[in-house]
């Protein structure tokens, strides 16, 4: 946890100084470090959702791109095999 409130403190100090220095607004500042945060957690969000799904019809199916179709992917080379 100590981490996690580590970088979110990073984070915001980041979002801030962007912020303060592309306009000089120490209130544009800091509604961006309130805001980019804000998006970029549903963002995430989002982005997991998608993947999940991605990653459960990989495992459905079986294939990854570039694999021959109908091997097992236990028995597919790897590339640094190849």
């Amino acid at each position: 946890m100590t981490k996690t409130l580590s970088f979110a403190v990073v984070h915001f100090g980041v979002a801030f100084a962007v912020g303060w220095l592309l306009t000089g607004s120490v209130v544009i500042g800091s509604l961006l470090a309130l805001v980019e945060p804000a998006v970029n957690t549903v963002a995430f969000h989002l982005h997991e959702k998608v993947w999940k799904r991605i990653e459960a019809r990989r495992a459905a199916g079986g294939a990854t791109r570039g694999a021959p179709a109908g091997q097992p992917a236990a028995m597919r080379a790897s590339p640094s095999a190849a």
